[in-house]
C-alpha cells in the first residue's frame, strides 16, 4: 500500500533454482509460489473431479494434482484435463504404463518415483513419452515409502534417507538427460521434513515442492504445515507448496494462501486483520469477521481490511490498512479509509457498508494497476 512505509526488514532472499514448467505455469527460478491441492474424487466419476477441480481454482489453486491408480483413471484423465482451467498433475506409482497414458492424455506434470515405477528400461519409456508430450515431472520422496535399501542403511526414516533417495532419482532422470523436474521430501514429522528440505536446498538446483504429508484435519494440519513451512519459506526454499490437510482440497488453498500472505511472499484477496476480541468490544467481532470472510472471498484483488473491537488497538491497525472498523459506544464505530478516519458508522449496517467500501477499493486498485501496465504488455 502507497501510504505504508517500506519495510527492509520483512524481505526474504528466495534460493535460486531453475525454473520448469508445468503446463503454462512457471515453477522455480523466480516465479511466484505456486498453490497446488489434489482431488479426492474418483477420478472416473469425471464431472465429480472437473467440478473439484474448478472449485479449487476458485478458490486461487495454481495447479491441481490427479491421482491416476488404474487404465480407467487415464481414460478419464484426458476430459478432465481439457475442460481444466488450471494445470493437471497426474499422480503415479507403481505402474509404468500410467505414466505414459497420463502423458498421452495432456497432464501437465507427472509426480512419480523413478525407482518405483520398474526397470531403466520403463523408466526411459515415461521419460521419453513426457519429453514427447511436453509434460513435466515431480519427484516425490515420502519418508513413509524409503527404499528399502536405505531403510537397512541408516535404519529408519531420516532426513539423510530421504535426500539421498530423492538423489537418486534425481540421478536417473539426469542420466537420460531430462532436466524439467522438481522435487519434494515430504514426511509427517515436522522437523524430519524441515531438515530434508534444508539439505535438499543445498544439493541441487531443482525447484522445490514444499509439504509435510498426512498433517492431519483442518485445523492441527494447518498449524503444523505453518510451522514446518513457514519456517523454511522465510528462508527461502520452496517454489511451490501443497497443505496436506484430511479436509475440502478447497481448504487446502486456503491455507497454502494464507501461509504465503502472512509471509508477504503471495498477495491474493482480503487480507481481514481482526482482534480476538474482549469485553470491550463495541460490536461482536467474530461474527463479524465470519461473515465478512464469506461475503469478500470473491474479490481476487490483494487489500488489507482491519476489524477491531475497540479503540485501544484500532486506529493504530486502521493507520495500516486499505479499510479498517474500530468499535467505539453507543451502538456505532469509525470506518477509515487508506489509514484515514472518514466517518463514524453505526453497528446495525456495519457489514452491508464495509463490504461496499472493500468492493469500491477493490475496483480502484484494480484500474490503477491496469493503468501502469504499458500499451501492449500483457497484465501478469
Amino acid at each position: 500500500m502507497s501510504h505504508n512505509p517500506i519495510r527492509p526488514w520483512r524481505d526474504i532472499t528466495r534460493r535460486k533454482s531453475r525454473q520448469i514448467m508445468v503446463g503454462n505455469v512457471p515453477v522455480g527460478g523466480g516465479a511466484p509460489i505456486t498453490v497446488q491441492t489434489m482431488t479426492n474424487t474418483l477420478t472416473t466419476d469425471v464431472r465429480g473431479t472437473i467440478d473439484q477441480v474448478q472449485r479449487a481454482a476458485d478458490a486461487g489453486a495454481d495447479i491441481v494434482r490427479v491421482s491416476v491408480p488404474d487404465e480407467a483413471s487415464s481414460r478419464a484423465l484426458k476430459e478432465i484435463v481439457r475442460e481444466s482451467p488450471v494445470p493437471i498433475v497426474a499422480d503415479i506409482h507403481f505402474h509404468y504404463r500410467r505414466g505414459i497414458e497420463a502423458a498421452e492424455a495432456g497432464a501437465a506434470c507427472l509426480r512419480i518415483n523413478p525407482g518405483n515405477i520398474g526397470s531403466a528400461a520403463r523408466v526411459r519409456e515415461v521419460i521419453q513419452a513426457a519429453r514427447d508430450h511436453g509434460c513435466s515431472m515431480r519427484i516425490g520422496v515420502n519418508a513413509g515409502s524409503l527404499e528399502k535399501h536405505l531403510l537397512e542403511k541408516y535404519g529408519e526414516p531420516c532426513p539423510d534417507a530421504m535426500v539421498e533417495s530423492g538423489l537418486e532419482h534425481i540421478r536417473i532422470l539426469e542420466d537420460n538427460d531430462f532436466h524439467e523436474f522438481k522435487i519434494s521430501v515430504k514426511a509427517s514429522d515436522v522437523f524430519m521434513a524441515a531438515a530434508a528440505y534444508q539439505m535438499l536446498a543445498d544439493a541441487t538446483d531443482a525447484p522445490i515442492h514444499l509439504g509435510i504429508t498426512e498433517a492431519g484435519s483442518l485445523m492441527a494440519g494447518t498449524v503444523k504445515s505453518a510451522v514446518g513451512l513457514g519456517s523454511l519459506l522465510w528462508a527461502g526454499i520452496g517454489d511451490t507448496l501443497r497443505i496436506s490437510l484430511s479436509a475440502d482440497p478447497v481448504e487446502e488453498v486456503k491455507a497454502g494462501f494464507e501461509i504465503l500472505k502472512s509471509l508477504g511472499l503471495r498477495h491474493r484477496g482480503v487480507n481481514i486483520i481482526s482482534c480476538p476480541s474482549c469485553a470491550r468490544q463495541g460490536f461482536d467481532v467474530i461474527r463479524t469477521v465470519e461473515v465478512l470472510e464469506q461475503r469478500l472471498e470473491h474479490i481476487k484483488t490483494p487489500l488489507s481490511l482491519s476489524i477491531i473491537g475497540c479503540v485501544v488497538n484500532g486506529p493504530g491497525e486502521a493507520l495500516m490498512t486499505d479499510v479498517g472498523f474500530t468499535g467505539g459506544g453507543a451502538g456505532s464505530g469509525m470506518v477509515y479509509l487508506a489509514g484515514r478516519q472518514h466517518h463514524k458508522l453505526g453497528n446495525a449496517g456495519m457489514i452491508d457498508h464495509i463490504v461496499d467500501l472493500v468492493e469500491k477499493r477493490a475496483a480502484e486498485i484494480e484500474a490503477e494497476t491496469a493503468a501502469e501496465i504499458p500499451v501492449g504488455t500483457a497484465a501478469e
